[in-house]
C-alpha cells in the first residue's frame, strides 16, 4: 500500500466512526511532512451543528496544532468531495493537495456541482485528485444511506 493510500485509509477510518455513530460517514485526515497532523469525522448530528464536517474539524485541529489559520504545506485526505462551506474552508486555509476519495452528485464543491475549490477568481486553487480508494469509500457511504432509508 503506498502512502497515499494509507493516509486515505485513516481518512475511512474515521469515516467508519462517524457511520458507527449514525453519522453521514465522512473522514478527513490532514498531512504534514509526510505525518497525519489532524483528523475528523462528521459530528453535526451528534453535537447538532451544521458545520461539524469532518473537513472542518480536521482544519481547526490542523490550525490549532500549527498557530496558524494557513495550511499551506498541509495535504488533505477526505473520503467524500466536499460541500461548498469545506471548500471554502480549505480554499481559506490554503490546504496544497486535496485528495478525495469519491464524488458528491450533490453537494460536491470540487467541481462535480460547485467549482469553490478551483474557482480561478479566488485567491487560492489547491490541486484537487479525485479516485483514491473510491470504491471503500462509495460503498459505506451506500450501506449508510440504505439502511437509513429502511429504518423509515
Amino acid at each position: 500500500m503506498n502512502i497515499e493510500n494509507e493516509f486515505m485509509q485513516c481518512a475511512l477510518e474515521e469515516a467508519q466512526r462517524a457511520y458507527e455513530r449514525a453519522e453521514v460517514p465522512v473522514g478527513a485526515v490532514i498531512v504534514k511532512d509526510g505525518r497525519i497532523l489532524s483528523r475528523g469525522h462528521n459530528r453535526n448530528r451528534t453535537d447538532r451543528d451544521p458545520v461539524q464536517h469532518a473537513e472542518i474539524i480536521a482544519i481547526r485541529e490542523a490550525a490549532k496544532k500549527l498557530g496558524n489559520e494557513r495550511l499551506e504545506s498541509c495535504d488533505l485526505y477526505v473520503t467524500k468531495e466536499p460541500c461548498a462551506m469545506c471548500a471554502g474552508a480549505i480554499v481559506h486555509s490554503r490546504i496544497k493537495n486535496v485528495f478525495i476519495a469519491t464524488k458528491d452528485e450533490k453537494y460536491g464543491a470540487c467541481g462535480t456541482v460547485l467549482s469553490v475549490c478551483g474557482n480561478e477568481k479566488l485567491n487560492h486553487i489547491p490541486r484537487i485528485e479525485f479516485g483514491l480508494m473510491e470504491e471503500e469509500a462509495s460503498d459505506l457511504l451506500k450501506r449508510f444511506f440504505r439502511e437509513l432509508r429502511a429504518e423509515k
